[in-house]
């Protein structure tokens, strides 16, 4: 485990909460508001709902819908438009359907239109914007579909969306096939961090990184960014030359310790928890502040409507 060493700056804030509560929304900024979109809400049942966080009047407003009911997806902002990709619901049956379905947001019109399927389902994967293109990162196994995450290998396939052309390619696969996992973009690579897997008769939460460089289309193992604890479902950013991490699972149990990563001195420190336990939330970089929104509870299946504010200064 890589060790820590404290450090007093930075607070964590309680914005106003989310007017639903939910677990796995992906989250996206524009023009200096936060977007959440769709989510799980009690027993997996996935939804469409879209608000809108405003931080300048702390206020949640609703939005046009999603055209589909989705938890685990993941967006990315891109000029005027924003991008909702993969992700999955529970039917009927009690299995899991995960999607290639990709769906693009206008928030100036606030309207919905279709966008290029993915080649491969992805349901919680990780998402990166490098070099005009959206990579969608491994993810829950398309054939893990009936057993529960708890036997789940893991998948390793990784695809990019080049917004050049509109098409998806396939690129090198992760070599450590996962889920749940958290993704940055740093000095023009992708850190491809945490996560979860079946392995070899247990479920275990990951430390390892893996960073991805485009150029020669190759992932490494990146011992450099080594997380300071087994982290699966937690969150992640990267602000003023320092990555965050935060919350999430480690072995069975969801914390509420943040850590981060400063670049020059190629040490992780830590700094002060969250307000409580969370796993499984949005994340998004604002006005120099990073949210955690929504998420699970520290029991794990409860949706929680709770935002939390990092602010990397004390007031």
């Amino acid at each position: 485990m890589t060790s820590t060493s404290s450090i007093s700056s930075g607070q964590w804030l309680r914005p106003r909460p989310l007017t639903i509560a939910r677990s796995h929304p992906s989250v996206a900024v524009y023009k200096d508001q936060v977007y959440a979109f769709g989510g799980g809400g009690p027993q997996f049942k996935s939804m469409n709902s879209v608000v809108r966080y405003k931080p300048a009047t702390d206020m949640w407003a609703d939005c046009a819908p999603m055209p589909s009911l989705r938890s685990g997806t993941m967006a990315m902002t891109v000029g005027d438009r924003i991008y909702v990709m993969g992700g999955g619901f529970k039917q009927e049956n009690g299995n899991f359907k995960f999607l290639t379905t990709v769906e693009i947001y206008y928030p100036e019109r606030d309207t919905w239109e279709k966008g290029p399927d993915l080649l491969q389902p992805h349901d919680y994967p990780a998402v990166a914007l490098l070099d005009n293109k959206i990579y969608i990162l491994a993810g829950h196994h398309p054939n893990a579909t009936q057993g529960g995450p708890k036997t789940d290998p893991g998948f390793d396939f990784c695809e990019r969306l080049d917004l050049a052309t509109g098409k998806w390619e396939a690129i090198a696969p992760l070599p450590t096939p996962r889920f749940a996992l958290a993704a940055v973009t740093i000095n023009g690579k992708i850190l491809a961090m945490g996560g979860v897997a079946f392995r070899s008769g247990d479920f275990d939460n990951f430390t390892v990184v893996e960073s991805y460089d485009p150029k020669l289309n190759q992932w490494r193992r990146d011992d450099t960014y080594t997380l300071p604890w087994p982290a699966a479902g937690l969150g992640a950013a990267y602000l003023d030359d320092k990555l965050y991490v935060f919350g999430g699972y480690s072995s069975d149990d969801i914390h509420n310790r943040t850590a981060c990563f400063d670049v020059s001195t190629g040490r992780w420190q830590q700094v002060m928890g969250m307000p409580a336990p969370v796993a499984a939330m949005g994340v998004a970089v604002c006005g120099g502040m990073i949210y955690s929104i929504g998420g699970w509870a520290d029991d794990g299946r409860t949706p929680i409507d709770k935002v939390y504010a990092f602010s990397p200064k004390q007031n």
